[in-house]
């Protein structure tokens, strides 16, 4: 009679072997969170901005037409394609300003606090 030889096998992880992956992860979390939390504010800075300068776009052509500003937001709403667009920084469609001196306008998004710490862009536009 032939005996079987006495091997054990286990399935599964050790303990060990799962604490160390989690380890891992947890590492692999941190590194990876603040890069991405600095892109997500990047990005809208730049959102902010881009739509800064389609609101001065707006504002130009209004003031071509018209031969004056109107430094009410909301005003360019029409002129926008009926709203004007979310400030992603302060998450309102308002936070933009419009100064005006003279024949110039200067269109700026307004720095909010879901964006740091930044300095906007401001788009200034005449008319002649």
């Amino acid at each position: 009679m032939t005996q079987k030889p006495l091997v054990r096998t286990y399935r599964g992880f050790s303990l060990i072997e799962l604490l160390i992956v989690i380890l891992i992860l947890g590492i692999l979390t941190m590194i990876a969170l603040p890069a991405y939390f600095s892109s997500v504010q990047l990005t809208r800075q730049a959102t902010a901005n881009a739509n800064a300068k389609a609101l001065s776009t707006a504002v130009l052509s209004h003031g071509l037409a018209s031969g004056s500003f109107d430094t009410t937001v909301a005003d360019y709403a029409s002129d926008m394609g009926g709203s004007i667009p979310q400030n992603p920084c302060t998450g309102t469609s308002t936070g933009y300003t419009i100064t005006q001196a003279g024949r110039i306008a200067s269109v700026a998004p307004v720095a909010g606090s879901y964006c740091g710490s930044w300095t906007p862009v401001a788009y200034n536009v005449g008319i002649d």
